[in-house]
């Protein structure tokens, strides 16, 4: 019976992680670029920040 070549089977596990992950960045390049004209989400607008102060300098309560 032959030997199992583990080096081998890491390496195609390597190569497939390596290929998803190019294909992600690829993807997200391609939606960001197709977005320039749309508005961005509700949920990235809410970043924490602090609320604007209105005309008087005061913060809204």
């Amino acid at each position: 019976m032959a030997k199992p070549n583990y080096s081998f089977e890491k390496r195609q596990r390597e190569l497939a992680k390596k290929k998803k992950k190019e294909e992600k960045v690829k993807e997200k390049a391609g939606r960001k670029a197709g977005a320039d004209g749309e508005p961005e989400s509700v949920a990235d607008e809410g970043d924490g920040a602090a609320p604007a102060a209105d005309s008087t300098g005061q913060t809204p309560s």
